[in-house]
Order: C-alpha cells, then sequence, then structure tokens
C-alpha cells in the first residue's frame, strides 16, 4: 500500500519576524506562529496519522506541540529534520548576509540547489540528508501515514528531489509557507508528490514569504 508522508512547515518564528537567517539557531514560534501552528493542528486532525516525526528544534517542534495538543501519538525527534546548517550565516540579518557574503548569497537566492552558507552545510548535502531519512521513515512505515514537522528549505528540497527535478531546477520551485502541509507517497521505492504548500486553511494567518528559513 506504501507510505503516505505530510511535511509541516514550522510556523513564523521569531527569526522569520526579524529577518534573519536562523540555520540552526533554536529560537521560538512568534505569537502569530502559535496561532497558525495552532489552525494547522485542526486542519490535520481530520486526517488519520499514525506517526508523528519532529525537527528538535524550537520552532518545528513547537508547531508540532500544538497538533499533539488533540491527538494521542508520542513524537519520534530527530536532529535529521533540522534545518540547513548555516554556518557563518547563522542568526544574520539577510542585509548584512547581502553585504558581508555577496556572492555566495546572491547563490543562494538566484540557485538555491547549488549553494552553500560559508562555512555551512550545502544544499546538495541538505538534499542527501533529507531524502536518506524521509526513505528509511516511509520504508519503517509501509501501508502507513506520518506526520514530519520540519523547515522549509528541508522541504523545498526534499520536493525537488520528489518531483524529479535536477538541483539546477530547485530555484524554480517556491518556498513552502509558514505551516502549510505538503504530502508525498512512497510506493515500489518512489515518491509521488500529492500535494505542495497547501496553507488556503490557514485564511487571514497566512504569512508570505521572504528569503528568510
Amino acid at each position: 500500500m506504501g507510505c503516505k508522508i505530510y511535511f509541516i512547515r514550522h510556523g513564523q518564528s521569531l527569526g522569520n519576524l526579524s529577518g534573519t537567517f536562523l540555520g540552526h539557531t533554536d529560537l521560538d514560534l512568534s505569537p502569530l506562529g502559535y496561532m497558525q501552528a495552532k489552525r494547522t493542528a485542526v486542519y490535520l486532525a481530520d486526517i488519520h496519522i499514525d506517526k508523528v516525526y519532529s525537527s528538535d528544534l524550537l520552532r518545528a517542534y513547537n508547531t508540532c506541540g500544538e497538533y499533539l495538543k488533540i491527538c494521542d501519538i508520542k513524537p519520534i525527534i530527530s536532529p535529521k529534520l533540522r534545518e540547513i546548517y548555516a554556518g557563518d550565516w547563522e542568526n544574520t540579518p539577510f542585509d548584512v548576509l547581502q553585504s558581508k557574503f555577496k556572492n555566495t548569497y546572491n547563490t543562494w537566492i538566484n540557485d538555491i540547489g547549488n549553494s552553500c552558507p560559508d562555512n555551512g552545510e550545502s544544499v546538495k548535502s541538505l538534499t542527501e540528508r533529507i531524502v536518506g531519512y524521509i526513505t528509511d521513515i516511509s520504508n519503517e512505515n509501509d501501508d502507513k501515514t506520518v506526520a514530519v514537522f520540519t523547515h522549509a528549505t528541508v522541504i523545498r528540497a526534499f520536493f525537488n528531489f520528489a518531483y524529479g527535478n535536477t538541483v539546477d531546477q530547485m530555484k524554480e520551485l517556491r518556498w513552502a509557507t509558514n505551516a502549510s502541509v505538503s504530502s508525498v507517497t512512497f510506493e515500489n521505492g518512489r515518491f509521488t508528490v500529492d500535494e505542495y504548500g497547501t496553507d488556503s486553511f490557514l485564511n487571514d494567518l497566512k504569512t508570505g514569504f521572504p528569503v528568510n528559513v
């Protein structure tokens, strides 16, 4: 029957609110982010989910926490679901990145699949990390439905892979917005994309996506 996987991007973080590149920097959700997380939890309540996985970073874990308030599932917490490690870019405002790391940051903006934060994790390495872990999850949960609470670059990189795109094509895939839901089905060793960045249920709580993660 395969495995159905729902990916949930965290709600608006304090880093999103302040315009900084967080990476592994562990800041919480903003007040609006908590409201978004609650609304996403209500949306997910109508979906039968057998198992829950979450990044260990607060903004993803606390988004997951709002869902756990309405279901009886013990989550599996893993650093493998963390956002990209940003190296010298960690917790740095975007205007500073543009001026201090002009060349590498411009690659991030214009050719993200081939980008790498200075002294950080490359997007190619992130893709290998997340595809490997999601494949393991899928193989362990045949005929089950799971939810994965994670981050923007993780979702964008994974879905670029799931669509069958090259790293050069990743720049053409939009970001998934805060607290949005994306999903794939894993069957016969292959991922099929079912939806990407669904956020209509957020209504007035939607937030647009700048360049920050």
